[in-house]
């Protein structure tokens, strides 16, 4: 490279360098799912009924988005609906509030958005509108009799949510809020954040009713999007961590003397282990609980790792479940209730779950309570009782081998001491 060659590409360099370097941009907050995660299972990240936000949004020319055309047009018949609702004949003062946030919400995006400022500002109008007409409705009408399927049809309403959750799925929370407040008719009494706690709270398992609503909207000023917000509002009470090893399977823990019992608590990770017993909140398994698991697990790897205690969740029950017959004891305990039937998915789903997912050893949630369960099994007396039954109690026939034989022992004892008490008589 001659001289000026290296004097033009010096120079070009030179331009792309910020003009500020302390100016840090803004830092993004909606993210496409990495390749290696994605390929464990591709459809736990994609929408199944709805696109919102740019990263699906439907293309005419891609056929592969074809099952989200018909949702296109409901978004448009929920947005004349509000119109009709509040009695307005345009959407103009709408694209005007939209169109203020559009360089805002463009910086929430990763990866670049194609979408020229009208298509991107019609998007966050249409979407938006959409979700939070849907919300509003589940929460103020009498959904038995509504016609409409996304609230009559349980499977619709579903996938919706489920949709709803998805991580590439999403449109900034400021934009959803200052379309909320928008649209408030006069002396509504419903508010943001309890209207997503009445959509959400029958969908998710580990959601319970309320958590989300005791909380005011200065709160979630740093949060950014609905599963940000779901995340953020089912997090339990911080604990300390130390250093930790992993616990055995739960048909293992069982022999080692480890009772399992269900019980009701406030939320799903509300996990104790005492007096030689496992106490864990039921978890029910359905066709979207892996969905929701791998983008709430994805958004952890986004944000601080000491929050990453849906990870931490993972991780044990990933240790309790080695195979089908660990689903099968915790179902008996009434701690899995398993939907889709099959026990050996239930254990390849929970032993799939944090394949490519970073994970810091640090900040596990669990750690005092995989001690205190690892402290039980080397205790000498659990260990030879757990040896007893793998060894000698593993089925039916061997425990009544084993009556026999102690059954035949006695027999000989008490004919032996007979025969002596005769002999000194």
């Amino acid at each position: 490279m001659d001289r000026r060659a290296v004097a033009d590409l010096s120079i070009e360099i030179m331009k792309e360098l910020p003009v500020d370097p302390s100016q840090i941009s803004s830092k993004p907050t909606i993210f496409k799912v990495h390749k290696r995660l994605r390929e464990v299972n591709k459809k736990a990240y994609e929408p199944q009924i709805i696109a919102i936000g740019p990263y699906h949004r439907h293309n005419p020319a891609n056929n592969k988005r074809v099952h989200l055309r018909a949702m296109e047009e409901q978004k448009k018949r929920y947005l004349k609906m509000l119109l009709q609702r509040r009695g307005e004949d345009n959407v103009e003062r709408y694209v005007t509030a939209m169109s203020a946030l559009e360089e805002r919400a463009r910086k929430c995006y990763a990866e670049s958005v194609s979408l020229e400022s009208d298509k991107f500002v019609e998007m966050m109008l249409v979407d938006g509108c959409f979700i939070i007409e849907l919300l509003r409705k589940f929460k103020t009408e009498n959904l038995e009799e509504t016609n409409d399927p996304l609230c009559e049809v349980s499977y619709i309403n579903n996938a919706v949510c489920r949709d709803l959750l998805l991580a590439e799925n999403q449109l900034p929370l400021f934009v959803l809020r200052e379309l909320f407040h928008l649209t408030q008719q006069l002396g509504e009494v419903h508010n943001f954040l309890e209207m997503i706690s009445h959509f959400f709270r029958a969908v998710i398992g580990w959601y319970k009713p309320g958590q989300v609503a005791t909380f005011d909207e200065n709160s979630i000023e740093n949060v950014e999007h609905l599963l940000g917000l779901l995340h953020q509002h089912c997090r339990p009470s911080p604990l300390e961590t130390r250093n930790w090893e992993p616990i055995r399977c739960a048909t293992e823990l069982q022999e080692a003397g480890i009772k399992f019992k269900k019980v009701e608590e406030k939320s799903l990770f509300d996990i104790k282990f005492e007096n030689g017993i496992m106490k864990i909140p039921r978890l029910e398994i359905d066709d979207y609980t892996e969905s929701y698991c791998r983008n709430f697990i994805f958004h952890e790897q986004l944000i601080d790792q000491r929050l990453n205690y849906l990870t931490s969740y993972m991780t044990l029950m990933d240790c309790l479940i080695n195979s089908s017959k660990d689903v099968e004891l915790l179902c008996q305990c009434g701690i899995i209730e398993n939907n889709l039937g099959d026990d050996e998915v239930v254990a390849s789903m929970f032993n799939r779950l944090r394949d490519y997912v970073s994970f810091s050893h640090k900040n596990f949630y669990y750690s005092d309570l995989f001690n205190q369960v690892n402290e039980h099994c080397r205790r000498r007396r659990n260990k030879w009782m757990a040896n007893l039954k793998h060894n000698y109690f593993n089925t039916p026939w061997a425990l009544v081998s084993f009556l026999a034989a102690l059954s035949l022992l006695l027999f000989t004892l008490t004919q032996t001491v007979f025969s002596v008490l005769a002999y000194f008589e």
